[in-house]
């Protein structure tokens, strides 16, 4: 069952110019898993994922960690 994030966090995709809607926690770790540029802010992304799904934090407060990441490194649309 999805952990679902509202609203969706816009991030650019490795295909020049395309966004993808990222939804979901699950989403989120996926998407993670695509990005070349990892560091500190990825990796806590990565753990609040993890997190999420086994319970220990909200679907929001994982939302927040991959935004964060997302602006890090510089694949969050529209900041």
């Amino acid at each position: 069952m999805p952990l679902w994030f509202s609203p969706p966090v816009p991030v650019r995709t490795t295909q020049i110019g395309l966004t993808r809607q990222v939804s979901s926690v699950e989403a989120a770790a996926e998407e993670l898993l695509t990005w070349d540029k990892r560091g500190a802010a990825w990796r806590k992304a990565v753990q609040a994922c993890i997190d999420a799904v086994e319970g220990r934090i909200t679907p929001d407060q994982a939302r927040r960690a991959f935004m964060a990441a997302a602006k890090a490194c510089g694949m969050l649309r529209g900041a």
